[in-house]
């Protein structure tokens, strides 16, 4: 009796161990194969898969010989830096082609008509990439929902970001700002001037408008947040450096502990927060006024519709406050930094912005008309976003046979849209795309560039584009126009230009400048 119990154990052994390699051998090997063979079928052309890890050593290899060594203080030019082997592909194969991460297909598209028919026209037909498990631990919720879904958060989270809701927000604006400004002045003290890496600081400045803005609390509030959200962001790509093993999550690993720790500290934080709110709200102690208020009070709205079971959760509520920690502080920063880089590189376009500031506002605190009417420093921005964006590329995937520009897609591809690319492209903005020109948004957005309409993407496109980008330019705005009102700036020589990205593009050495108190 007992060795035909063995046997029959040993029997499921097999056809598990069995069915265990099949399934391996589909993933490594016969789908890869299969997916490759649809994608050169289509007349496109691509690296060869290489069994398991695809492109993943070599990008790896390049990325790392690209950050080793800064790049010309002058220069523009960053995709080198920045996507070394997706330049060196495309290049080879085109600006629509194929690489391999691990055995999934990256089908990498360049051509902004097409970029805009996924994201656009045929939106919705190509999702929001799976987000690995670890990638949940730094930020989901609306940003990677999709379907019904994704548009009732959308709904629940727009009257937060309505344009009259955000002039309510410019008195913390401004008051952030100036916080700013005085420990500037501090810091150059009698000497009328001193070396600042402005990139902490600006960190800690956009991350105090997003306390105050959104949770209407201090800075020092969200400090361990902030700290928490970027250890975790550098973890993650680490990670994504790397092919994704099912179940790797589980192992023990120091990383996989430490993500694990960072992430219930924040949710710990956050749940905090939301649940002194929601008592505050059964007191009527709490005026709405700020992002989660307004949210939590449009989400509260929706328990009485007839979709009760698409509401946010608290889960969600807390998913969603990670997203404005993240994504508000991370986008303004970013872009005030690169913009404060490139005016101290460009001097005339400096002293052309701090002359409009101070036609329109003089010395005063700057107001919402006024930011409206800065149309230098608008364009300043925006070239800047051009030849800087927050987010390089963005990702979809295909879940279903899908027609796009003549290609037949097969289910099981992964997109790439390297905006960045479409950016400096010298096709679609002229021989001086890689060069710092405001003046070529003159006449706006849409004559900009050399084609009908701009190749211009900083905040995506589409029903999903950035819900966020009105606060964004406005507090950049206001940023920016207070710093000029009081001081001049110029590149410190242990300045070294050296873009690269954490999820967003940020200095790899710091944006050290010289200060000069006006």
């Amino acid at each position: 009796m007992a060795m035909m119990v063995l046997g029959v154990v040993a029997c499921l052994l097999l056809l598990l161990l069995l069915w265990v390699g099949a399934r391996a051998a589909e993933w490594l090997w016969w789908k890869p194969w299969r997916l490759e063979r649809a994608l050169r079928a289509q007349g496109l052309k691509g690296t060869p898969y290489r069994f398991l890890y695809g492109d993943l050593k070599e990008s790896f290899k390049l990325s790392m010989e690209a950050k080793s060594k800064p790049m010309s203080s002058s220069s523009h030019d960053i995709i080198p830096r920045v996507l070394p082997f997706l330049q060196s592909s495309m290049e080879q194969y085109g600006k629509i082609s194929f690489t391999w991460h691990g055995p999934v297909p990256t089908l990498s598209i360049a051509d902004p008509e097409l970029i805009r028919e996924v994201l656009a026209k045929k939106f919705g037909h190509f999702a929001k990439p799976k987000i690995s498990p670890m990638g949940k631990l730094l930020v989901k919720g609306l940003a990677n929902n999709d379907g019904e879904r994704w548009a009732k958060h959308r709904r629940i989270l727009n009257p937060a970001f309505h344009v009259e809701k955000l002039k309510r927000m410019l008195p913390a604006l401004h008051a952030c700002c100036g916080e700013l400004i005085d420990r500037w002045d501090e810091l150059v003290g009698p000497g009328g001037s001193c070396e600042v890496d402005v990139w902490p600081e600006l960190q800690s400045f956009t991350g105090d408008v997003i306390s105050r803005t959104a949770f209407g609390s201090s800075y020092e509030v969200g400090r361990r947040i902030f700290q928490l959200q970027g250890e975790q962001a550098e973890l993650l790509i680490q990670s994504s450096r790397y092919m994704h093993i099912p179940g790797y999550r589980f192992l023990p690993t120091a990383k996989n502990k430490r993500m694990k720790e960072i992430d219930a500290e924040v949710r710990g934080i956050l749940r905090g927060i939301i649940e002194e709110r929601e008592k505050a709200i059964e007191k009527g102690t709490t005026d709405q006024e700020d992002l989660l208020g307004l949210l939590m009070e449009s989400n509260s709205n929706e328990r009485h519709g007839k979709s009760k079971e698409l509401r946010m959760t608290t889960e969600e509520v807390i998913q969603v406050c990670k997203l404005f920690y993240f994504a508000g502080q991370e986008t303004t920063s970013v872009l005030l930094t690169w913009t404060m880089v490139a005016l101290s590189m460009h001097p005339s376009w400096q002293v052309r912005a701090r002359e409009e500031v101070l036609e329109v506002f003089g010395q005063n605190k700057p107001d919402n008309d006024g930011l409206i009417r800065l149309k230098i420093v608008t364009m300043i921005l925006y070239e800047v976003l051009r030849l800087y964006p927050p987010a390089v590329i963005l990702t979809r995937r295909t879940y279903k046979v899908m027609e796009l520009g003549g290609i037949t897609l097969p289910e099981g591809v992964s997109l790439t849209l390297p905006l960045i690319f479409v950016h400096h492209d010298p096709e679609l903005w002229g021989e001086d795309a890689e060069e710092f020109k405001p003046e070529r948004f003159a006449e706006g957005v849409s004559k900009a560039s050399k084609c009908g309409a701009a190749p211009f993407f900083p905040f995506g496109w589409g029903p999903r584009i950035c819900i966020g980008q009105s606060f964004a330019m406005t507090e950049a705005k206001m940023g920016l126009s207070m710093i000029l009102q009081r001081f001049s700036f110029e590149l410190s020589p242990s300045y070294a230009h050296a873009p690269h990205t954490v999820v967003t593009l940020h200095p790899q050495h710091g944006a050290q400048l010289i200060l000069h108190k006006l």
